[in-house]
């Protein structure tokens, strides 16, 4: 009789009531099949692995991390509480010790939410995985985190909320952004001037498939995070560089995926993207479960699984090479050429265009790091929209020193004075307070 070797807690949301459109990549039945997959094939007989309901999450939650505009209660559904309520459920299964591993097979997805928040975006509308990771971080104390994305687009709103964390380790795996939405994750992005090499991008060429998933992560991901040393590792797993997916090139099989689980060996594992609903996603989404409890998965064959596929897969070629080669030279020794904004007064500043492609709405930021010796520093975002106008978004670090949070709720006394800003928003994480106000 098959036992675990690694005990592994599903969290199931398949989000019936919420979707784009009825004929949209990212709809309702986008996990049915792999509830039916999971049930056919009797995973949940097997001792150590058990399914359960997720928890509904909060508003409090989305405002730990977001500045929504004009609030977290017109951006956010029922279905985006429960399922980020659903990966919530998965970090605490693991940090309770109740499970090794947990695996939240969650919808809607997360990961192209940005730190700003004006709608809906490559699907996205608040993210998941870094709610997870900062309810985690509030619950249970500060702690060096690396989220490893394999979803085959850029990890964008993953690294927009992390680019100027120290303790957050971004790396991301996608197809070239020459080739893909959304168009950005190139090399020479590694982080903001207080976290330089905490954002790691590896644009892979299109077709990379398994061998060469595992050339980058032997050769790239791990010597990274062997560095970092995190105390938690978090798999935002998109599984839509599948063979079959229809929104992308990459080539991956259920097996590669299988793979990358077993490489990564991540505690706790969010499911992203992923669009061949039928011929991939139940498969993948088994493999990766087998692949967290330590059992075998290489039995796992999905529609359309060829020798042929296996052979363009294993072709790495030296533009794979060049790139990892690259990323590593940059990530180990990070230049700050970088960093294309402006330096003033002890503060850096960029400015920044983000266009939400489901909603289409145009906004545009005047992001501001402040450069601190003693912590991360404050972050302060002037944000306005085609459909809101400014918004004035602050926010103090977790580990905040004395002299930033000071600052911080200066800036935002002053804030209020000014007839300039429809909305304020304020995340205090060092004294736990999250205001939202509008006028």
């Amino acid at each position: 009789m098959l036992t675990a070797r690694t005990s592994l807690g599903v969290v199931f949301f398949p989000a019936f009531d919420w979707g784009i459109s009825p004929t949209h990549p990212e709809r309702e039945e986008r996990l049915l099949y792999t509830q039916d997959q999971f049930k056919e094939e009797g995973i949940f007989d097997v001792p150590g692995i058990d399914e359960y309901t997720p928890e509904v999450g909060s508003f409090d939650d989305v405002n730990r991390v977001h500045f929504c505009v004009p609030d977290a209660q017109r951006i956010c559904g029922a279905s985006h509480l429960v399922s980020l309520g659903g990966a919530i459920r998965a970090g605490e299964l693991v940090f309770s010790g109740e499970k090794q591993k947990a695996l939240a097979l969650v919808r809607p997805p997360g990961h192209h939410a940005m730190k700003v928040v004006h709608g809906n975006r490559g699907f996205c509308d608040v993210n998941i995985t870094a709610i997870m990771v900062e309810y985690l971080r509030e619950k249970y104390g500060p702690m060096r985190v690396a989220i490893v994305d394999t979803d085959c687009h850029h990890s964008d709103g993953i690294t927009d909320v992390y680019w100027n964390d120290p303790d957050t380790l971004v790396i991301s795996m996608h197809q070239d952004p020459r080739t893909i939405f959304p168009g950005t994750g190139f090399p020479l992005d590694l982080g903001g001037p207080n976290a330089l090499g905490a954002t790691i991008n590896i644009p892979l060429p299109a077709g990379t498939g398994d061998s060469g998933y595992i050339y980058a992560i032997d050769n790239v991901v791990l010597p990274i995070l062997d560095r970092f040393k995190p105390n938690l590792v978090v798999n935002a797993a998109g599984q839509d560089s599948h063979f079959s997916d229809p929104l992308t090139n990459m080539n991956l099989t259920s097996r590669g995926y299988a793979e990358i689980t077993r490489a990564i060996d991540a505690e706790i594992v969010v499911l992203e993207g992923g669009y061949a609903i039928h011929g991939a996603l139940p498969y993948t989404n088994l493999a990766i479960a087998l692949a967290l409890s330590g059992l075998d998965p290489s039995g796992v064959a999905e529609p359309g699984l060829t020798p042929n596929i296996f052979r363009r897969g294993q072709q790495i070629g030296s533009q794979l090479e060049e790139v990892c080669e690259e990323v590593l030279k940059l990530a180990f020794d990070p230049p700050r050429a970088g960093l294309k904004g402006d330096f003033v007064d002890g503060w850096y500043s960029r400015a920044k265009d983000i266009y939400y492609d489901t909603d289409r709405v145009t906004e545009s930021q005047i992001e501001s790091v402040r450069l601190c010796s003693n912590c991360p520093g404050l972050l302060h975002i002037d944000s306005w929209s085609t459909i809101n106008p400014l918004a004035f978004c602050l926010q103090i670090p977790q580990n905040a020193c004395p002299h930033c949070r000071d600052l911080g709720y200066d800036m935002f006394m002053r804030a209020k004075k000014n007839s300039n800003y429809r909305y304020l928003k304020l995340i205090n994480r060092l004294d736990k307070e999250y205001l939202e106000q509008g006028f």
